[in-house]
């Protein structure tokens, strides 16, 4: 005769995996949405997620109800609303203090200018702020992910992280490059994470927190990388200084 309390125990273990692996991919959904340049269809989304489409289907549905999802006139899939007010909760200090300078920087070089974070192995946007007056800008939005072992603001979070905090794995070359730029104080990275960008980025240390970086991203011709560092430079002191650090 089969336990009572057992099969009970069995069926929450179940219902718990079950559970799990709901929310994982709901959250991969919204991470998905973030990295994406553009909408995406469900068809596109359920591929991208390894599901079949009634499966997505239910999670967005869930999704949209909260806000954190929606549809543009053709049913296609964008962030929702919502996501904003979550993401503006995220550090917010941190936030306030820097897109004051991130606009400054931007405007000044005409360049988009923004804030990565640490998270774990990978280097994540916090903020971004376009230039106003310009022809063409990169984007690079808010969420935006890719491992910290790649990329400027990546290299540059490295060069103020103790070696034994770095990801499993670096490369000879990548040791090289963080050395060199904990030497002269910046980082720079050519068609590293988006395909023709470049991009130069200076280490912002925080207090009590995870390192961070300052970055502009930009294309067509090289430019005077030292000078842009400086300028970078100069709005990261005064974040820090800001923020206590």
């Amino acid at each position: 005769m089969a336990n009572p309390r057992a099969t009970s125990q069995m069926d929450a273990a179940r219902n718990g995996t079950a559970g799990s692996q709901t929310l994982s991919r709901g959250i991969r959904i919204l991470e998905i949405l973030a990295e994406v340049p553009g909408p995406l269809t469900i068809d596109e989304l359920a591929e991208q997620l390894g599901v079949h489409r009634s499966n997505a289907y239910r999670l967005l549905r869930t999704l949209e109800e909260h806000g954190l999802v929606q549809r543009d006139s053709t049913g296609r899939l964008t962030l929702g609303a919502r996501m904003a007010a979550l993401a503006a909760g995220v550090a917010n200090d941190l936030q306030s203090e820097a897109l004051p300078e991130l606009t400054a920087v931007a405007n000044e070089v005409g360049m988009t200018c923004f804030l990565a974070v640490r998270d774990h192995d990978e280097c994540i946007t916090l903020a971004s702020v376009e230039p106003r007056h310009t022809i063409a800008s990169v984007a690079q939005r808010p969420g935006a992910r890719h491992s910290v072992t790649a990329g400027a603001p990546g290299k540059a979070i490295l060069s103020i992280l103790p070696r034994r905090d770095w990801p499993q794995g670096v490369s000879a070359d990548l040791r090289a490059e963080v050395e060199r730029a904990a030497q002269i104080g910046y980082a720079v990275s050519d068609n590293e994470v988006i395909p023709t960008v470049k991009s130069v980025a200076v280490p912002l240390a925080l207090r009590g927190r995870e390192p961070a970086a300052l970055a502009v991203v930009h294309v067509g011709p090289s430019i005077d990388a030292e000078a842009l560092a400086q300028r970078l430079a100069r709005s990261a002191e005064a974040i820090s200084a800001a923020l206590g650090g």
